[in-house]
């Protein structure tokens, strides 16, 4: 196992332990595992993890700042979606709901992998804190057509109607 494999199991460690242990410890825990690859300089993937751990237990304005250097520091790959995602949900609650519709709507127009459906989630919530909910409701649906055993075309072209 490479070194960077390694860090990435110890990761998912301390990850299975959230819930198990304090908040303040599950921080702390992984604030010291990515100091291992950060050494107090900027990393994006150290960023984005810790911006994750502050998210995960409810302090979004600890994860903010967090997020924006993980991005502006390069962070690529599925990490750079899921931190773009996890921004948007954050800025959401944080009262910020137009910057996180302007990052969910790129997503959506520029991306396409896995997590698509995620992305509808989050833009629905969005609009749906904007009164926006035919629109909400659209994406929610579109999202719902792919995953039924029936009626998907009909849903999703109902899910288009709502819209137009």
């Amino acid at each position: 196992m490479t070194e960077s494999e390694l860090w990435e199991t110890e990761l998912t460690t301390i990850w299975d332990q959230l819930g198990s242990i304090s908040n303040d410890e599950f921080i702390n825990r992984i604030k010291k595992h990515t100091d291992k690859i950060s050494a107090d300089e900027p990393n994006a993937i150290a960023d984005f993890e810790r911006a994750c751990a502050y998210d995960s237990t409810g302090f979004e304005k600890n994860a903010e700042p967090l997020y924006r250097s993980a991005l502006a520091s390069g962070l690529t790959g599925l990490r750079r979606r899921r931190a773009r995602i996890q921004l948007a949900s954050t800025l959401r609650n944080n009262g910020k709901i137009h910057e996180s519709i302007e990052i969910l709507r790129e997503e959506k127009k520029n991306y396409s992998d896995e997590l698509d459906d995620a992305v509808n989630a989050f833009l629905a919530l969005s609009l749906s804190s904007l009164n926006n909910d035919k629109e909400a409701l659209s994406l929610v649906l579109e999202s719902l057509s792919k995953h039924l055993p029936r009626y998907n075309r009909s849903v999703y072209n109902y899910s288009k109607e709502l819209v137009q």
